[in-house]
């Protein structure tokens, strides 16, 4: 079994700060992308940031300058680090990970949870 345990969100004003941080747990292999998706009510689910084991980084072109994306290999888990944060930033936020495992024999999709991150104006 793989979990994927998102910690971090909240309720924050306009302008403030949030730290995301998702731990994968269970009989890990090897983990390739990991990444953080959002999903507004009534929206579909989109791409925040993404990171690859060599820390390669992708941002949405709306979170560039403001999030920051990391992780730390060792301990197989990914932060997303949300400066200057707007109302239009409010969503479930949800850790990614395409991840091996000892037993899947290839790599695989799983998903967090999710947490709420909640920008007042």
């Amino acid at each position: 079994q793989v979990h994927l345990v998102e910690s971090g969100g909240g309720l924050v004003q306009t302008g403030g700060s949030l730290r995301l941080s998702c731990a994968a747990s269970g009989r890990i292999f090897s983990i390739n992308v990991m990444g953080w998706y959002r999903q507004a009510p009534g929206k579909q689910r989109e791409l925040v940031a993404t990171i690859t084991s060599g820390g390669y980084t992708n941002y949405r072109d709306s979170v560039k300058g403001r999030f920051t994306i990391s992780r730390d290999n060792a301990n197989n888990t990914v932060y997303l680090q949300m400066n200057s944060l707007k109302p239009e930033d409010t969503a479930v936020y949800y850790c990614n990970a395409d991840l091996a495992t000892y037993y899947s024999g290839g790599y695989l999709d799983y998903w967090g949870q999710g947490t709420q991150v909640t920008v007042s104006s």
